[in-house]
């Protein structure tokens, strides 16, 4: 009898012999929304254990696409009040990169809405976010972001990937390569997105690829409206067993060859199709929304499924429950490059309701001590007005983060007077990538991956810090 015959009477043997039949039965009757330990799951992290005591299990990234605007949110600046209409002065913006203002006469624009102390800390906050300022003891928000990156696709690139270089992993997939996932129905990082009262730039899915990771650890886009993925249900007439014996015939072919090519993307292959059998049970229980009673529906402001970032962020908190370990929610409607006013209020207002309801909903769970949410967008906008709007900017700019191992109620670094340079206790990208992997439990210095004869990291070779102001 040929290597190969052996290989196939083997498994033949198993198969028949009802030891898979078991086993289906068992994954048949597991229960899809039971969050899975990694050590149980085809998912495993690279790390035996994390580095440190971790004091988050998951990220929320609630990402503002187009920029939003610093200086009518987070960060108010008398002095362009104050000046609003006269000239910006040379002195500041000479030689700086300005995306599409170059060569214009630069007039500063004041704080196009009013600023309000929130909360017993009294951080200062833009009155758009009538539900977000409620929560403002629960926020640290850091003021004095900068990035490198000044148009919207390379900045988005930057800020998950740590560099504006295509092609490189992205921060949930670093997490998920380090940490594995704790479900096994799900994927362990996926990507929801949603648009609205702005320019709706696109967003090109290598924002949450694996880079040169194997592809197992890429996240995964879900639709917000319609099928949540495509293709995941049998077609007409095909049973679940039907479809188990094809998905075993796959991988005991796969696994064959891969005893002597020892790939990883066959892995990959491998545990892509025992994810999909899985999914074919877990989302639709993931999207089945009668479960939620209404006081939930009318704390976030949503209809389930109708597309919208208030329905994400419900199933954000349902996809956090279940295990997932990276859940990304991109919104599409800040840039405002006219009627940055109205634009402003309008965007804040789709998005203030849900963000605000998923932390209260993660709170009464006793969920928010071991999630991050992360609230921000690319970069901020100029405080020189271009026309009835705002330019990119990246030498200074806000985003806030609340939840496990964070300081809430407090702001951290500044902007200068004008709200244009990040002037104190300065925040790179990387640091906050530096500061996420802390909170997990991962040194960002220690999780590297070979490729090409280096040891790549997410904050690569350039300096990064943990911001330890901001931790609790």
């Amino acid at each position: 009898m040929s290597t190969l015959q052996r290989r196939l009477a083997r498994r033949t043997f198993l198969r028949q012999t009802g030891i898979g039949s078991i086993a289906l039965a068992a994954l048949l009757e597991a229960d899809a929304s039971r969050p899975v330990s990694a050590a149980q799951s085809g998912y495993q992290g690279i790390l035996a254990a994390p580095h440190h005591r971790p004091r988050v299990k998951r990220v929320i990234h609630l990402c503002m696409a187009g920029g939003p605007s610093h200086l009518e949110t987070f960060d108010y600046k008398p002095t362009l009040a104050k000046l609003d209409g006269k000239a910006m002065p040379d002195s500041i913006t000479a030689g700086q990169p300005i995306a599409q203002l170059q060569g214009k006469e630069l007039k500063v624009m004041g704080p196009q809405h009013e600023f309000t102390p929130r909360g017993k800390s009294g951080l200062l906050m833009s009155n758009v976010f009538e539900h977000i300022g409620q929560l403002a003891d629960e926020m640290c928000v850091i003021k004095s972001m900068h990035t490198e990156q000044i148009n919207h696709d390379p900045a988005h690139t930057f800020f998950n990937t740590g560099t504006a270089i295509s092609g490189r992993p992205s921060m949930g997939s670093w997490v998920l390569y380090g940490l594995g996932a704790e479900t096994e129905t799900l994927p362990g990082f996926i990507v929801l997105t949603s648009e609205g009262g702005g320019q709706s730039q696109p967003i090109s899915s290598r924002q949450w690829h694996s880079g040169f990771l194997p592809s197992r650890y890429q996240g995964v886009q879900m639709h917000s409206t319609g099928s949540p993925v495509h293709y995941v249900q049998n077609p007409a007439g095909v049973t679940t067993q039907q479809q188990r014996d094809v998905v075993d015939a796959v991988s005991r072919i796969n696994s064959i060859r891969n005893e002597t090519l020892m790939d990883p993307e066959i892995d990959t292959r491998l545990a892509g199709y025992e994810m999909a059998f899985r999914m074919q049970a877990s989302v639709p229980e993931l999207t089945e929304m009668s479960s939620e009673p209404q006081r939930i529906l009318d704390l976030y402001g949503c209809t389930p499924g109708d597309g919208s970032f208030a329905s994400n962020c419900l199933l954000a908190r349902r996809l956090a429950e279940r295990g997932v370990r990276f859940i990304q929610l991109y919104h599409r409607g800040w840039d405002h490059h006219g009627g940055v006013k109205k634009g402003v209020a309008t965007t804040a207002k789709l998005v203030d309701q849900a963000t605000a309801a998923l932390i209260q909903d993660l709170k009464q769970r006793g969920m928010l001590e071991d999630t991050l949410i992360v609230w921000g967008g690319e970069f901020g906008r100029t405080p020189m007005a271009q026309g009835s709007g705002r330019d990119h900017h990246i030498k200074g700019f806000s985003l806030w983060m609340a939840g496990g191992g964070v300081r809430g109620g407090m702001s951290y670094g500044q902007t200068d007077e004008f709200g244009y340079n990040a002037v104190e206790d300065r925040v790179h990208v990387r640091d906050f990538h530096a500061t996420m992997l802390h909170l997990l439990g991962i040194d960002h210095q220690r999780l590297t991956y070979k490729f090409q004869g280096l040891d790549f990291r997410l904050t690569g070779v350039e300096e990064a810090h943990v911001i330890d102001d901001v931790l609790a």
